[in-house]
């Protein structure tokens, strides 16, 4: 089920809230919650449903026995049996992530090296593996879960039921943001519902609905049509038009969706964490890492990078520890070597700024050169990540930086309504918001909600809920990690 949908929005939605908000017993109200998200989650993925369920079974037993034992830490081996646990459970999680996710990747890179074996005619056959949707998101919330428990900075959860709530959770369940059990544990147990944080929480759904709808759909439109046509028949400027639009497109669908959820969430008692700081006025990637998927980078800091030794044991080992997190983040978002060039490209870059191109960056004077340096190594990245194959990818950057006319013309994709849609789109993705910060804080303002903030929010809505009456469906980016 998609919260771009009339079922959703129309149907699922106000059926939630009503019995949400037909008691005040916490107890109750999570139970609703609980089976809206497992009804939510089997809607589209009938028969996965017992996986997600499977893996909160295996994670709470897990974080039950680390908490059992880290009660009963007396024995002189407590700490290697807490770590042979701690490992037992990431490898369980990791085990049906890399299944479901990477099983056939793995194959194809066997069968591809045993091609180069002489004598060599062992072959291994791929299998038809639906991935589960949303199950890297819920498998790294689990395990931020157990973990935090190994560490003794959260108490074990006894009760199952709101386990399984913090993991199945519908509004971030399947394209996130990721959440870590020690920012809402207390909010599981205890929260407030306020007209102030249900105003807010409609407010930011609407405006990330608008977004999905009204820009990302559109830019997806004018994306998939030019890579519909054969790549080699493309010219530079259609190729520039489509990663610029592109760049907008996956910015504006996946923080549409942050935005969504986080909405949802304060609607329902929750605070979620702000998963997009328009990541687009950056003037470093290391100012775009820490402004683009907040959720991921944090999770990555917090449960990679920094038990890798993080910056403390030298400059080699910290850039070692920098291309080890950034191979994660690539290979995490798919099973292709587009996305593990597209994870090292980010590494390679983090670590040069690090050192000398930091230092460059930091001097310049010129801050907008800063500017085209960071959306120049942005808008190349996302080639890789949107391209199907590495030589597409290829291919593709050839094109954009090698003169070649093509025989497709750009108006062919950009019409009026895209360009409009365009100019848009980036005004809103932050140099709008920096001309006028008084805009950009009553956006995020949660105290009040004015007439004219309801006026908006009533257009948002009737332009969207017609485009969903004329079916114009196109899935989130992130459903595919």
């Amino acid at each position: 089920m998609l919260f771009s949908s009339l079922v959703f929005l129309w149907y699922f939605l106000p059926a939630v809230l009503f019995l949400y908000f037909l008691t005040r017993n916490p107890h109750i109200r999570n139970g609703v919650l609980l089976f809206s998200s497992i009804f939510f989650y089997a809607w589209g993925e009938p028969k996965y449903v017992f996986l997600m369920l499977f893996s909160i079974a295996v994670n709470y037993g897990f974080g039950c026995l680390i908490g059992y034992m880290r009660e009963k830490n007396t024995a002189p081996d407590s700490g290697l049996q807490l770590r042979m646990a701690l490992f037992l459970c990431v490898a369980v999680n990791l085990g049906l992530l890399g299944y479901f996710k990477y099983f056939n990747f793995a194959v194809d890179i066997f069968n591809m090296l045993s091609r180069n074996i002489p004598g060599n005619a062992i072959q291994l056959q791929v299998k038809d593996i639906a991935l589960p949707i949303g199950i890297s998101f819920y498998t790294f919330q689990a395990l931020s879960y157990v973990v935090d428990v190994y560490r003794g900075t959260i108490t074990v959860q006894k009760n199952i039921f709101r386990l399984a709530l913090y993991i199945s959770f519908f509004p971030q369940l399947i394209a996130g943001p990721i959440v870590k059990y020690h920012d809402v544990c207390s909010q599981i147990e205890k929260r407030q519902c306020t007209a102030e944080g249900i105003a807010y929480g409609i407010k930011r759904f609407s405006y990330g609905l608008a977004k999905k709808m009204l820009l990302a759909n559109t830019f997806a439109a004018s994306v998939d049509s030019v890579l519909s046509k054969p790549l080699e028949l493309l010219g530079t400027e259609t190729v520039w038009l489509m990663a610029l639009l592109y760049t907008l497109q996956i910015y504006f669908d996946f923080s549409g969706y942050s935005d969504m959820a986080i909405g949802l969430g304060k609607i329902f008692g929750f605070d979620f964490m702000e998963n997009f700081n328009y990541p687009y006025i950056s003037s470093s990637v290391r100012e775009f890492w820490r402004r683009w998927h907040i959720s991921l980078s944090t999770w990555f800091r917090e449960y990679l990078y920094i038990p890798l030794g993080g910056n403390r044991k030298g400059q080699v080992r910290t850039c070692i520890n920098l291309l080890i997190v950034f191979f994660a983040t690539g290979l995490w978002h798919g099973a292709g070597a587009t996305f593990i060039v597209w994870g090292l490209y980010y590494g390679i870059f983090l670590v040069l700024e690090r050192g000398w191109l930091g230092q460059i960056l930091e001097k310049n004077r010129f801050k907008w050169l800063n500017h085209l340096y960071v959306m120049l190594i942005v808008i190349t990245g996302w080639v890789f990540f949107r391209a199907d194959t590495l030589a597409d990818a290829v291919l593709l950057l050839k094109r954009m930086f090698i003169w070649n006319e093509g025989i497709y013309p750009v108006s062919l994709f950009a019409n009026k309504k895209v360009i409009f849609a365009a100019v848009c789109g980036i005004l809103l993705s932050g140099p709008l918001q920096i001309c006028l910060p008084r805009l950009r804080e009553h956006l995020y303002e949660k105290e009040n909600v004015w007439i004219a903030d309801i006026a908006v929010m009533a257009v948002l809505m009737f332009l969207c809920t017609m485009y969903l009456v004329n079916n114009t469906y196109n899935p989130f980016i992130y459903f595919r990690f």
